[in-house]
């Protein structure tokens, strides 16, 4: 097979699939394991794809810019949702110090909590409400409310997570990706999560399956800077960048 006819095959199986592995072309093309990765290296510098160990990922992601209102999201993918929250709470420490970022599937997180000494900060207005409520420990961050993710945000927030530790912390992403990492649609949530993520010995991120190969307008980490807990990952080459736990999604 001439050079030519594996690019455009390998162009090809990407725009069906999105994620190709070095093996699948190798079997697909009858071709050697460095045959393909040059090929794919002329790709990636041509612009027509993005390399990435073990295989390629298409350039065409879906790319999203605007939130959605709290209310919708938490309907969206709900048993999914449901799924990852129980994984992550049982998870939680029983005397941890921990960061619970605004989101809907944190939030759901809080339902499965049974009774503990954990200490929770949070910047979810509606997390706070909800803990206190159980009468657990919690402290909400101070600062400026962003009335679309019901979060707090902005400098005095920034400045209350610079002198925090945290033992664990369990975000929300609106996008996954390769190329971009993990992404959310605020500037001032995305700064929020980079610090506060920055500042646990243990990440977590919650993700329902429809978040991968996503990329919204910032990207807060990338994605070797924490586990992800999700119910079925899309592909395989996700494991090469990332701790990633999938749990039961009917468990």
């Amino acid at each position: 097979m001439l050079p030519e006819e594996r690019y455009s095959a390998i162009l090809r199986r990407l725009k069906q699939n999105r994620v190709v592995t070095v093996h699948e072309l190798v079997t697909a093309l009858s071709s050697s394991a460095p045959t393909i990765r040059r090929d794919l290296a002329y790709l990636h510098n041509k612009g027509l794809l993005q390399k990435v160990h073990g295989g390629a990922a298409s350039l065409t992601i879906d790319h999203t810019t605007t939130d959605i209102d709290m209310l919708p999201k938490s309907v969206m993918y709900r048993d999914a949702k449901e799924s990852i929250a129980l994984a992550a709470s049982e998870l939680i420490s029983p005397s941890g110090f921990i960061f619970i970022d605004a989101g809907s599937t944190t939030e759901m997180v809080l339902h499965y909590l049974q009774h503990t000494n954990a200490t929770f900060v949070t910047n979810g207005i509606h997390h706070a409400t909800h803990l206190a409520s159980r009468h657990l420990k919690v402290i909400l961050l101070g600062g400026t409310v962003n009335p679309i993710s019901s979060s707090i945000v902005g400098s005095v927030a920034l400045n209350q997570l610079e002198s925090y530790n945290f033992t664990q912390g369990f975000f929300s992403t609106h996008g996954i990706s390769f190329k971009s990492g993990f992404t959310t649609e605020d500037p001032l949530d995305a700064s929020v999560k980079e610090k506060a993520l920055q500042k646990c010995h243990n990440a977590f991120v919650l993700a329902d399956p429809s978040k991968f190969d996503r990329i919204s307008s910032v990207t807060f980490a990338t994605i070797d800077k924490a586990s992800i807990i999700t119910t079925k990952l899309p592909n395989e080459l996700y494991r090469n960048y990332a701790n990633i736990q999938e749990v039961d999604h009917h468990r």
